[in-house]
C-alpha cells in the first residue's frame, strides 16, 4: 500500500506558517485595540500569549485546503480584511 504525497504541501505549509503568523499578530493587535481588560498587564499578557495558538491553528488548518493556491488566496483575504479593520480602528 503506497501513500501518495500531495504535490502542493510546500505551498500549503508556507501559507500556513507565514500568513498564520501575520494573522496571529493582527488578532493580537485587534485584541489590544478593543479589549477592556484591567489591569493593563493582564491585557498585555493575553495579547502576547494568544499569538502562538492562533498561529499553530492556522498552520495546522492550512492542510485542509484542496490546493496550495486556495490556502494562499483565503489566508491572504482574511489577513487583508483583518489588517484593514485594524487600520480603520486605529484611525478612530
Amino acid at each position: 500500500m503506497s501513500v501518495r504525497i500531495q504535490r502542493d504541501w510546500w505551498s500549503k505549509s508556507l501559507a500556513g506558517v507565514l500568513l498564520g503568523l501575520i494573522l496571529g499578530l493582527v488578532c493580537s493587535a485587534l485584541f489590544m485595540q478593543f479589549a477592556e481588560v484591567e489591569p493593563a498587564s493582564v491585557k498585555v499578557q493575553l495579547a502576547m500569549w494568544m499569538v502562538a495558538p492562533i498561529w499553530l491553528a492556522v498552520a495546522s488548518g492550512s492542510y485542509l485546503f484542496q490546493t496550495g493556491k486556495q490556502a494562499w488566496v483565503w489566508l491572504c483575504g482574511i489577513n487583508l480584511i483583518l489588517v484593514g479593520l485594524y487600520l480603520a480602528a486605529s484611525k478612530l
